[in-house]
């Protein structure tokens, strides 16, 4: 699975969001305008990437995920994890917290998470 661009990753959020649909109905879930064309070339290669399958429905192209947004996420955190935080999660939290980006509170509502899924 190839890592994707900014903007190839916000289309595939907007495709993961609209499920199957067409050009117009990605680029209505997209934050920002991007013109019609280019959201097309994104699309197409996305597909040649293969995160997207198409049918073809009349004389228009359906397209929908064929890459999840979970996998996604697995496999490129995972990534993320180990290129910049040594392949620690402890340093990946604590680069958060030396940041300001997590509270007190919502690290102890992570480590009751990490607790309940050690006792499944």
């Amino acid at each position: 699975m190839e890592k994707l661009t900014h903007v190839e990753e916000e289309t595939m959020q907007a495709v993961w969001r609209t499920g199957e649909g067409n050009v117009k109905a990605f680029m209505e879930q997209l934050d920002e305008e991007i013109p019609y064309t280019t959201v097309a070339s994104i699309i197409k290669n996305l597909e040649k990437k293969g995160y997207l399958s198409s049918r073809l429905v009349g004389n228009a192209y359906l397209y929908k995920p064929a890459v999840s947004e979970d996998e996604y996420k697995k496999k490129f955190m995972n990534g993320v994890v180990k290129e910049y935080f040594d392949n620690s999660y402890k340093e990946l939290v604590n680069f958060f917290v030396e940041q300001k980006k997590l509270t007190a509170k919502e690290l102890k509502e992570i480590i009751t998470l990490i607790e309940k899924g050690n006792n499944k």
